[in-house]
């Protein structure tokens, strides 16, 4: 008897001080990083300090550097149209079916390119003429309107047939864009011709 007491006792749990006690001695599990010695931002005053105001503080010096972007972007297309730089110019004149047009064009020799300079020819020269010879020479003026558009049909019409041939698809416009080439006098085009006549592109 006196054996199994002696046992229950000692399996018994242990009292609520010795409890207390070993709480006391078991360090707490940490909750978090240890404070960084200033309080934590509030999630507000964060998103405040990301936000970035949408018109700058100094206006004038923005405008300045806005007007510096946009004369450098001009300057680089200026040489581009110069020198055929693909990557400085225009979106209407960039791209590799743009320039076989513009090579295909300035290779020919066509009757469009002459036709301002013939325009105002018989201006001055109507003016001096008696009205029969101005007579003819409207006549003759709207012939040769019929001719140039005849001629920039058929050169939008060439420069489609040989695009598909070597692109496989022609780009949407790219007609009107030779035909309109056609009609403007060679060292005025803009930009200015890389082949000589008859220097036609593969």
């Amino acid at each position: 008897m006196f054996g199994r007491k002696k046992k229950t006792d000692e399996t018994a749990p242990p009292a609520e001080g010795s409890a207390a006690q070993s709480a006391q001695q078991t360090p707490a599990p940490s909750r978090g990083p240890a404070p960084k010695g200033r309080p934590t931002p509030k999630q507000r005053d964060q998103v405040a300090a990301r936000k970035r105001p949408l018109v700058p503080d100094d206006r004038r010096a923005a405008r300045e550097a806005q007007r510096e972007h946009i004369r450098e972007v001009r300057q680089k297309q200026r040489i581009a149209l110069e020198t055929g730089d693909d990557r400085y110019l225009p979106p209407r004149d960039r791209g590799p079916q743009r320039r076989f047009a513009r090579d295909w064009v300035d290779a020919r020799t066509g009757l469009g390119e002459w036709m301002l300079v013939l325009v105002l020819v018989f201006l001055f020269t109507s003016l001096l003429l008696p009205e029969d010879a101005r007579l003819v020479m409207s006549q003759a003026l709207w012939v040769l309107v019929l001719l140039v558009i005849v001629e920039g049909w058929y050169v939008g019409r060439s420069v489609r047939k040989r695009a598909e041939a070597k692109f496989g698809e022609m780009e949407r416009g790219l007609r009107f864009y030779s035909a309109m080439r056609s009609l403007q006098i060679r060292r005025l085009r803009l930009p200015k011709p890389l082949v000589a006549r008859g220097e036609y592109p593969v």
